[in-house]
């Protein structure tokens, strides 16, 4: 088995491979303060809760986008496992070339976004990543990565709302039943989970006209709020919320290979 880390700004998502298959995932608070002791302590309960002797795990690969979280992250992962993990950033040798102005300043989960998306659709793909961040991820089918867009995420702009507003609640994101609200929650709902479908489908629109290839772009959803957001969507071709964990395990692999 291997286990893989995306380790995202405010979440990092874990996933337990068997070959290619995903066994089991699991998410937790990104805390660049954990000490390497406390993380090993924590993956080592998530296992044994999942009933996985850590004895059975025999590789590691990590994305980040949190360089602080990266080496304790590491070092937990050595200690435990007993194995050196494979770190995916713009500098591994995979398949894929990022055709952008500064390639070593593209996030390691846009990398392995674009890893999977050719790999997988063999086509032309736009890759809509739900996190922090929502990133659009422009990708050909022969895996060149040709840049894309960053707008502010779905909960990061609920939060600066609550934050800089005295008066309105913190709300939970759901989507609300109609987008006329008649109570303060329903009006944020409806501004925040409705606003951030029809950001995503005129990006995505916006992204189609400047195709610079004759073919059509699959969308391709993912990310932790992928499932709550791609109904809404227009443009939404398919959801693949462990998008991200499939691709660092077909990085795990490749890196393996490479000389």
């Amino acid at each position: 088995m291997i286990l893989v880390f995306d380790v995202g700004n405010t979440e990092t998502t874990i996933g337990l491979f068997e070959s290619a298959a995903l066994r089991m995932h699991w998410r937790i608070n990104t805390d660049a303060t954990r000490t390497p002791d406390e993380l090993m302590l924590t993956l080592r309960g998530l296992l044994l809760a999942a009933g996985v002797e850590p004895g059975a795990v025999h590789g590691v690969a990590i994305g980040s986008v949190v360089p602080s979280m990266t080496d304790p992250l590491g070092e937990a992962c050595h200690h435990l496992f007993g194995v050196a993990p494979r770190v995916v950033d713009a500098r591994s040798k995979l398949p894929i070339t990022l055709d952008v102005l500064e390639p070593l300043t593209v996030g390691a989960d846009r990398i392995i976004n674009t890893l999977a998306a050719s790999r997988l659709y063999a086509s032309d793909t736009i890759v809509v990543d739900l996190g922090t961040a929502t990133t659009y991820d422009c990708i050909t089918a022969d895996g060149v990565f040709l840049g894309g867009v960053i707008a502010p995420g779905v909960r990061t702009s609920a939060e600066t709302l609550f934050r800089r507003t005295s008066k309105l609640p913190a709300t939970e994101l759901v989507p609300p039943e109609r987008v006329i609200g008649r109570r303060t929650e329903e009006c944020i709902r409806s501004g925040v989970v409705f606003g951030a479908a029809d950001v995503v489908d005129g990006l995505v629109s916006r992204i189609k006209r400047e195709w610079p290839t004759p073919r059509t772009p699959l969308v391709i959803a993912t990310g932790g709020l992928a499932p709550m957001i791609a109904p809404l969507c227009e443009t939404i071709d398919r959801v693949e919320p462990a998008l991200t964990l499939v691709g660092l395990q077909m990085a795990y692999t490749l890196l393996g290979e490479a000389p």
